[in-house]
């Protein structure tokens, strides 16, 4: 995992997504059309701003029992969580999405998890209890809003998972806010800030540009000529 410090890392939280998302584009290591989740995966509580972690991973159902011999002990899991740095950010794939019929996520395990160090979830899957997971400030990223938890319960964990087109390995850095979740290359999370600082410097002279009394379209033109 990196080295980032705590006070690095929230540094980096405080950040939009799409300002990350540009920034990351300015190292050239992955394609531009990867590295975030589709807008299936959507914040449920876009008001609560921004949300970043150490990503737990883990493999869900809702519509079948869990036979016997499958069964996984909650200790195991709570074993797991905390063998990830904090603050924690638990990424669950569904096996039933599309067709997601119960929540793992509601009142109680926002709570359970929450005392564990955990900020958040994203999920393919759905989230309820909506009133008492906001007021937790527990974020959540989901495909759908359930009532019930029907036969919810977990199959793997500590393993490579996709949720919203993303591939998520655990100890990943997740980043999500009102436009959606990323991930942060751990080999660049440290270079973030100036990078977007870097970014946001030459969007201004263009922004500054067409805001100022003497815009004119072929002034835009010509700033706009060395760049794209």
């Amino acid at each position: 995992m990196t080295d980032l410090t705590r006070e690095q890392l929230d540094a980096i939280g405080r950040i939009p997504s799409c300002a990350i998302a540009n920034a990351i584009e300015t190292f050239d290591i992955q394609d531009r059309d990867e590295g975030f989740m589709l807008p299936q995966v959507r914040s449920i509580f876009p008001d609560l701003g921004n949300m970043i972690g150490y990503a737990v991973t883990g493999v869900i159902t809702a519509s079948a029992p869990p036979s016997p011999h499958m069964r996984i002990a909650r200790s195991e899991w709570v074993d797991y969580v905390l063998s990830i740095p904090e603050p924690r950010v638990i990424v669950l794939h569904d096996l039933d999405y599309p067709d997601v019929i119960g929540s793992y996520w509601g009142e109680v395990q926002s709570n359970v998890h929450k005392a564990l160090g955990c900020v958040g979830t994203v999920t393919d899957g759905g989230v309820r209890d909506l009133d008492e997971m906001r007021d937790l400030g527990f974020f959540a990223f989901a495909s759908e809003v359930l009532v019930s938890h029907a036969y919810v319960h977990l199959v793997e964990y500590d393993v490579p998972v996709q949720v919203g087109g993303l591939r998520v390995e655990p100890g990943d850095i997740v980043m999500g806010d009102q436009h959606g979740v990323l991930t942060i290359p751990h080999e660049i999370a440290a270079d973030i800030p100036g990078a977007v600082d870097d970014v946001e410097k030459d969007e201004r002279v263009i922004i500054d540009y067409c805001q100022s009394p003497d815009f004119t379209p072929e002034g835009l033109k010509e700033l706009l000529a060395g760049r794209y």
